[in-house]
């Protein structure tokens, strides 16, 4: 069996695949392979996916971007829908972004941020992994909620945003807390907020850094994004339906719990096929909201 990763290796995503992979395994009594198709968003290795031959031996990991936002990001280059032509299965993990600064700045909380941004507008940058991400729709959506103007500096991916911010090249970043978390432990990056409503207290070194509804309590923002599986559109149900009994059992079990948490994402699950694609529904309405307010497209 393939797991089709649509982000290059080493990524969030991609650990997330491979953890699964080794639990599934035994389960199901097949070989798993990993296979990184990124690009586009992650809209290259979900169109894979999608014209696969549906016989459930190629699935996607998943994000909440690539199923909500995607088609709103790219409405005239889009090549798949992914209600039509995938078959969601359910969600296996969910958490947020964390806000971080180049620990040689000088603000010591987010009301320390503002403040200097209102200050300088335009002047401190924020690196995204790329226009129309998780972490540049939650700057706009703080820029707005705040009355500021943090600049935003789109890049091909976290990678070379984290490289320019362990550099000093740009002043902050919000990104996932798997790839952030390694730099906040040396002391290099400055954790100031989570992009959640509510903290994050299953991650020890951040149960004291404030969620959003502490730090801009009339914005209603609480970002969450999550990793899923999904088929291709027509595979049989009872293939499907044991795709899902195989992943639940696997997410919900304590040990993948414990892999999960210290990078920054915790298990959930759908508890069935047909609630996970109702939830996609009802998410394609809040990123909609997003992608339109802060302007973004990428066609």
């Amino acid at each position: 069996m393939r797991i089709i990763v649509p982000f290059a290796p080493g990524g969030a995503a991609d650990i997330t695949s491979r953890l699964l992979a080794e639990r599934l395994q035994p389960i199901l009594g097949q070989t798993f392979l990993v296979d990184n198709r990124g690009g586009a968003g992650g809209n290259i290795g979900a169109d894979v996916v999608a014209k696969t031959e549906p016989d459930g031996h190629t699935i996607l990991l998943s994000t909440a971007a690539l199923l909500a936002a995607n088609k709103f990001l790219y409405r005239r280059s889009m090549p798949f829908d992914p209600e039509r032509d995938l078959a969601h299965v359910t969600r296996v993990s969910t958490g947020t972004v964390l806000l971080v600064v180049n620990a040689d700045r000088p603000w010591r909380t987010f009301a320390d941020l503002v403040a200097a941004a209102k200050a300088a507008p335009g002047r401190i940058s924020l690196g995204s992994s790329g226009t129309g991400t998780t972490s540049h729709l939650t700057l706009s959506s703080i820029n707005r909620a705040a009355g500021m103007d943090i600049a935003h500096i789109p890049y091909r991916g976290g990678g070379p945003a984290i490289t320019d911010l362990l550099a000093g090249t740009i002043d902050m970043m919000f990104d996932v807390i798997p790839a952030l978390m390694p730099h906040v432990r040396s002391g290099r990056f400055r954790p100031l907020a989570v992009g959640s409503a509510e903290r994050i207290t299953y991650v020890p070194e951040l149960r004291d850094v404030p969620g959003m509804k502490e730090v801009l309590p009339q914005a209603n923002i609480d970002m969450q994004s999550w990793y899923s599986i999904s088929a291709p559109a027509r595979t049989p149900a009872p293939v499907i339906q044991r795709l899902h009994e195989a992943l639940v059992q696997v997410v919900r079990s304590d040990e993948f719990k414990a892999r999960l948490e210290p990078m920054g994402f915790t298990t959930v699950w759908d508890e069935s096929p047909s609630a996970f694609t109702q939830y996609v529904k009802e998410q394609e309405k809040v990123w909609q909201g997003l992608v339109e307010a802060s302007g973004a497209s990428l066609d």
